[in-house]
């Protein structure tokens, strides 16, 4: 039985208008999310490196906790569960009143997951830097907070800026979970074209395209991040 081929179906409305607005929901998942997971991994992997035990014991209970619990997991407990052990007014405002719960719900998800793999980048960041630069800021009268905030971390956000790279693109293609809560991104976009036109070849050929194209622009602008913050010759403890 031969496939009939139509992808011109893709350029007619409302298709065209259903995949372009599933890269709109993609990126702003993907972006709200990185924030979180940026900003929140950042704090958690200095706190694994602290020399204070109850703080590095809380930060690698979240790390390996939220890192091996699988993400969808992880949605499906902040979309359906989170809001039923909260106190009952808490809990109908999230399930009624809070907007776009749906969104909401799948960048705080993707935000926390991802967070404590950007943690684990940002904490061998720091432990790359020899021990020697850390006694000499102590030598040199810094307080800690000084030495992560002069010393440390400069350094080590500059070297780690492959692997975050590379947590972002990840975020991206993750960020495809959310249609499983209800976020109309691109996958979900093109299961609707294909429920609603039968050319699911086309519809998700179209989306994998679209992935590309931004997972090969995320990679172009973060190579020339990357090229700006690099330390010649630094030498990583180790190396």
């Amino acid at each position: 039985m031969q496939y009939n081929w139509n992808w011109g179906v893709l350029l007619q409305e409302p298709y065209l208008g259903w995949l372009i607005s599933g890269v709109g929901w993609t990126i702003a998942v993907a972006s709200a999310a990185w924030v979180i997971a940026f900003t929140l991994g950042s704090i958690v992997g200095v706190a694994r490196t602290l020399p204070n035990r109850w703080a590095r014991g809380v930060a690698t209970a979240y790390v390996e906790l939220l890192r091996n619990v699988p993400l969808l997991v992880q949605l499906f407990i902040w979309y359906f569960v989170v809001p039923e052990l909260l106190p009952d007014d808490w809990g109908r405002w999230v399930k009624r009143d809070l907007p776009l719960p749906e969104y909401t719900t799948a960048v705080i998800g993707l935000g926390f997951y991802t967070a404590s793999r950007v943690a684990e980048q940002v904490r061998s960041g720091i432990e790359l830097i020899s021990r020697g630069q850390s006694m000499a800021g102590y030598a040199s009268g810094l307080t800690t907070l000084q030495l992560y905030r002069y010393v440390l971390l400069p350094v080590a956000f500059r070297v780690i800026v492959p692997p975050l790279t590379s947590e972002f693109l990840t975020i991206f293609k993750n960020s495809s979970l959310a249609l499983t809560i209800g976020v109309l991104e691109l996958t979900a976009q093109s299961r609707q074209i294909t429920e609603y036109t039968f050319q699911g070849f086309e519809a998700f050929t179209a989306a994998t395209v679209m992935y590309v194209v931004i997972t090969l622009t995320v990679t172009a602008g973060m190579s020339l991040v990357e090229r700006r913050a690099r330390i010649p010759g630094f030498i990583a403890k180790g190396g």
